[in-house]
């Protein structure tokens, strides 16, 4: 966790992403991608640079200082491995996925993080037959079949 409260961690994400895409931000641009007001998202900015976490000027665009820009990345990077595990790893649909990683990217503790981030870095890794287990995995989400893993009791419940 990065210490800035959900809401300061979602501005911080989104002027990030933003960024990424397009030479400047504007307040409406982050208006636009959180849902929220004009008024709001310059409410957001004026308490992000007393954090000295990014500058504007006067009506200017928005740009994340060195600081900001590090802890957004660091928020980005822990969206980015939930959406993998929930999508990749879980096999949720790509929205579901997305929603989720929303919702919990500011909740886990960073011992959580850390190991759900090596997990998706290990299976990433592997050579795809030697990632079995996932396939298995998502015939018993679908089925509910239990006997087809080696060393696993067939069991009926």
């Amino acid at each position: 966790m990065t210490g800035y409260s959900q809401s300061i961690e979602d501005y911080l994400e989104a002027l990030y992403v933003i960024g990424l895409d397009q030479k400047v931000v504007r307040v409406k641009d982050v208006a636009q991608s959180l849902g929220v007001t004009r008024p709001s998202v310059v409410a957001a900015v004026k308490i992000l640079s007393e954090k000295g976490l990014v500058e504007q000027e006067k009506y200017g665009h928005i740009e994340l200082t060195a600081k900001g820009e590090a802890v957004a990345k660091e928020i980005y990077a822990r969206h980015q491995m939930l959406y993998a595990f929930f999508s990749e790893i879980l096999g949720l649909d790509p929205d579901v996925a997305e929603q989720d990683a929303c919702r919990v990217e500011h909740d886990l503790s960073p011992e959580a993080r850390e190991r759900l981030m090596k997990m998706v870095e290990f299976i990433r890794s592997c050579r795809e037959d030697q990632v079995q287990f996932l396939e298995r995995f998502n015939r018993f989400v679908q089925t509910g079949e239990r006997g087809f893993c080696r060393g696993c009791p067939v069991t009926t419940d």
